[in-house]
This record gives C-alpha cells, structure tokens and sequence, in this order.
C-alpha cells in the first residue's frame, strides 16, 4: 500500500480550508478505493462520530475558489453537492466506519503525512528563531544575509524590487 500511495500524493490532497488542514471526501474515496456516494453514506450512518470539527461540506463559494485554484480532472463532472472536508481527526474516524484493509492502511498513511507536515511546520518555526537569535548577536553588515533568509523563509512576504534605477538613486550611489 505505501509504495502505490505515496507521501506526495497524499499531501498534494491536502487543503487549507477555514483555517484547518483537510482533505477532501472525493479524494479520500479515490484513495480508499470505493466511491464518494459510498464514503458518505458511511459517514451519514455514523454521523455522531463526525462532529463539526473533524468534518464539513464546503460552501459554493469554497469549492468555486478551491477548483480555480486547482486545475485537475478528478473534480469530475456536475455535481448535486458540494465536497465535505474531513480534518485530521476525521480521516482518522473514517476508518472506523470504512472497514476494509485498504482503508486502515491509507489512514495510516495519511496519519503519516500529517505529521510530517506538522513536523516541517514546527521545524521551520524552530529556524525563524534561531534566525532572530543570530540577527540581534550580528552588527550590520551582515543584515543582507538576514534580509535573504527571511525571503526564502517567508516567500509571501517579499516585494519585487523594480529592474533599473532612477537618475536620482545613481547619483545617491555615487556621491
């Protein structure tokens, strides 16, 4: 089972939605080998296990966003309903209503994937402050060093400078 389904293809189905990891129940059924009509009713008939924060159905708006963001062919055709996302804690419930071999050895897997992920999260944090550390022991000289990693540590964040100069900041340049 692990070398079919892999770490990437487990995490390239992992969403950021309302603030949570999730994976989506079309994704999850694709792994768990059965149909999404299938993974849901099995939910539905143990909807107690599956409080709101394990699991949700997206908005219209969500799913819009969500597949504009993604070009993929696994969306599948016109739907009556919209996905549900299933936290952490509700792909782990999944394989108590989903009782195949199949589906204990994917959650497994996904378990797996999560916390690596939480790991690489904890690890780059770990970083940032040992960066911050170094930076206030450091004089000025070496804060285009700094000015680097915070960009690659936090590529959202950086601005594009503009390619060129203007007359003004080459004659600053040169004195």
């Amino acid at each position: 089972m692990s070398e079919i389904i892999t770490t990437e293809t487990i995490t390239s189905r992992i969403f950021y939605i309302r603030g949570q990891k999730v994976m989506l129940s079309l994704h999850l059924a694709e792994l768990y080998g059965v149909e999404t009509i299938v993974l849901i009713q099995a939910v539905k008939r143990n909807i107690e296990q599956f409080p709101e924060d394990f699991m949700f159905q997206l908005t219209d708006q969500e799913f819009i966003n969500l597949k504009s963001q993604i070009v993929t062919s696994s969306w599948g055709g016109i739907r009556r309903a919209n996905p549900y996302a299933f936290t952490k804690q509700g792909v782990a419930m999944l394989s108590s209503v989903l009782r195949s071999k199949q589906a204990v050895q994917v959650n497994i897997e996904i378990m797996r994937t999560f916390t690596k992920i939480r790991h690489m999260i904890s690890a780059s944090k770990e970083l940032k402050t040992e960066i911050e550390a170094l930076r206030e022991q450091t004089d000025e000289k070496f804060q285009i060093v700094f000015e680097v990693l915070d960009q690659l540590l936090n590529p959202e964040n950086t601005t594009k400078k503009e390619i060129g100069f203007t007359v003004k900041e080459q004659v600053a340049e040169f004195g």
